[in-house]
């Protein structure tokens, strides 16, 4: 159901759960348009998990070549770790019961074609999504391609009692924040540096005594007499290019022998 209103309690999705039959459920969750959260709820009775949607790429966006029937049987892969904590095994069989298709439901085809993937690491699940290729059993991914970041689990359905709470989970706005304040340090880390270098520049210079003992091996220089000229030097006499003299001759003497002939 998408009509539901913002102000409405998630326990709303109960009822809508019970009005449509339906013991499964998953609840998209969007805020300041930026960040989305996913419920996963076994309703009415709970339990519920809320997860932090991180880097989602859709079909449309990855353009994957795989390729899947609608209707068709997922098989499930999960992770060793799941088996290993106990929060993760709860998440594990929730997964099973939202995502794996009733044996003989109406609306799946008998045959498998696709596989879920559900693997941990960096304290966050990666689901990724691949078509089995029937010739030689080779994987190619479909998508879509998420991360779920694990923020509680709730022993009721959207509430209730804590069951679990991730410790390594930090909030969207508290990322944001942490990114600003860095960004807003490097700032004033410039800032202090130019002020430095202006009070250097403003600082007044020490002045170095004259040392005495630089002067010794400076010897002064001869003066010599200032000489008068009263007469005007003679004017150079101006050569001209002998090369360019016999051009013009021949040039001439050429002129010449056509007015004649």
């Amino acid at each position: 159901d998408t009509k539901m209103d913002r102000k409405d309690q998630l326990f709303v999705i109960n009822e809508v759960c019970e009005m449509k039959n339906c013991n499964k459920c998953i609840f998209f969750e969007a805020k300041k348009k930026q960040d989305l959260y996913m419920w996963i709820s076994n309703t009415p009775q709970g339990p519920s998990a809320k997860f932090l949607v991180q880097n989602v790429h859709t079909l449309a966006e990855l353009k994957m070549t795989g390729n899947c029937l609608r209707g068709s049987r997922p098989l499930l892969s999960f992770d060793p770790v799941f088996d290993r904590e106990p929060h993760y095994a709860l998440l594990k069989e929730l997964f099973i019961q939202i995502f794996g298709t009733p044996q003989y439901h109406p609306k799946s085809q008998p045959f498998v074609d696709h596989v879920f993937t559900f693997t941990i690491t960096d304290e966050r699940i990666w689901f990724r999504n691949y078509q089995i290729i029937e010739e030689d059993a080779s994987l190619v991914e479909i998508g879509p391609r998420f991360v779920l970041n694990l923020i509680k689990i709730f022993q009721g359905s959207f509430g209730g009692p804590t069951l679990y709470e991730n410790p390594h989970y930090q909030s969207p706005n508290m990322h944001r924040r942490l990114i600003r304040l860095s960004v807003a340090a490097k700032f004033r880390e410039k800032q202090q540096v130019k002020e430095v270098q202006k009070i250097k520049k403003k600082g007044t210079k020490v002045l170095v005594k004259e040392d005495p003992t630089e002067v010794v091996f400076e010897t002064p220089a001869e003066e010599k007499p200032v000489e008068i000229q009263l007469v005007k030097p003679e004017s150079k006499p101006i050569v001209k290019d002998k090369k360019k003299l016999r051009k013009i001759q021949r040039k001439k003497q050429k002129k010449l022998f056509r007015t004649e002939g």
